[in-house]
């Protein structure tokens, strides 16, 4: 029987860790997953065991912010289908999903064909007010990354400055499952990155152009904070195939789809508004 690279992961339960970035989870990942006993953790762009990476490519290893979050989502096709390839290999019965919210959880676990997340956990739940500042200063100061492996593990996948290392003091014997890195991702190097409204704007125009029931484009309106976009679009439409309501409601979807894949932005919201019909 032949098996298509598309065919759904079934039987492996998921959770989910979430937490803003910069909180802290990469630092307490192996910790919560011992805890739930799962078999892998999967994150930034890694399958994860026991201090070692199993499959996949750090997104902490890229060149920009925008290729980072594309591949901590696995939005690259042979780095999605080798991690597909290793999860239908050894068939686990549970993994934890790393993420940086429930939206970019769930959008992990369709890009790999599992399961969504039967549970979520927060960073909240498992590190204190004090413990979450702290690792945000490390991030926004310093620059500072965790990944939840040992340096000999890192090395090979990594292509950025290895900072330093943790130590974790739950219960294993193994030195190497406990160890965490701190790393300074290339990304980081170039400064900041910066994605103006204007050419967010110009990724929803383009998107709306292309439909033959838009026939005009009358204004859009982008509000951006912390990597989260909200948009609103003011339309001119045609009678056509689609009701007016199946045009709002598709240009919505396209339009956050486009942001989150070309800027590696997060959409809060998409408000498609028709403010007037053209007849012939």
């Amino acid at each position: 029987m032949v098996i298509s690279p598309d065919t759904p992961l079934n039987g492996i339960r998921v959770i989910a860790f979430v937490g803003p970035a910069g909180t802290g989870k990469s630092q307490r990942a192996q910790m919560v997953a011992q805890a739930h006993e799962v078999d892998y953790i999967i994150d930034d762009g890694l399958v994860i065991a026991k201090g070692r990476i199993m499959a996949g490519k750090s997104a902490k290893s890229e060149k920009n912010l925008v290729r980072a979050i594309r591949r901590a989502v696995f939005e690259f096709p042979e780095h999605k289908q080798t991690v597909r390839d290793f999860l239908r290999a050894k068939s686990p019965a549970k993994v934890m999903v790393v993420a940086t919210s429930i939206s970019m959880a769930e959008i992990i676990t369709r890009a790999l064909g599992i399961s969504s997340p039967e549970r979520f956990i927060d960073i909240t739940e498992v590190a204190s007010p004090e413990e979450i500042l702290k690792a945000r200063r490390e991030r926004h100061e310093k620059g500072h990354h965790v990944v939840p492996v040992s340096r000999t593990q890192l090395r090979r996948n990594f292509a950025g400055t290895l900072v330093g290392h943790l130590l974790d003091f739950f219960m294993t014997t193994d030195r190497e499952e406990r160890e965490r890195t701190i790393v300074h991702p290339p990304f980081t190097f170039f400064g900041t990155l910066t994605i103006s409204t204007s050419a967010i704007a110009d990724i929803a125009r383009h998107v709306c152009q292309a439909s033959s029931q838009i026939a005009a484009i009358k204004d859009i309106k982008v509000r951006s904070n912390d990597d989260v976009v909200s948009l609103e679009a003011s339309i001119t439409v045609r009678p056509g195939r689609l009701s007016f309501l199946q045009i709002g409601t598709v240009h919505q979807k396209k339009v956050a789809s486009a942001i989150r894949y070309y800027t590696g932005m997060d959409t809060d919201k998409v408000d498609i508004r028709i403010v007037e019909v053209e007849l012939e």
